[in-house]
């Protein structure tokens, strides 16, 4: 039986470059899959507002849950090896803030 997994669309598009400039325009549209209800986890982490910035708690709480999907799902590609049993560990201490 597969696993029923929430299904997003990423939209992430350049307003502009760190020296003003607007152009060349650029904009990455991804479709993915995650297991869990992203918008839920933003709310708690913003809630929490650990880093006295809500807008780098969604930053934080949008990029682990994009970064840890895809280590789950490749836990055993060799760039993931040494990191796991890390990684473990880190949540937790997130879990707990």
């Amino acid at each position: 039986m597969e696993k029923k997994t929430n299904k997003y669309r990423l939209i992430l598009e350049l307003k502009q470059y760190a020296n003003g400039d607007t152009e060349p325009y650029k904009i990455v549209e991804i479709d993915f899959e995650n297991h869990d209800e992203i918008f839920n986890i933003i709310d708690r982490v913003t809630a929490k507002n650990p880093f006295n910035d809500t807008d780098q708690a969604v930053q934080f709480a949008l990029g682990l849950k994009l970064f840890s999907e895809v280590l789950i799902k490749n836990r055993t590609h060799p760039v993931f090896e040494d990191f796991n049993e890390e990684f473990s560990v880190f949540m937790k201490k997130v879990k707990s803030l």
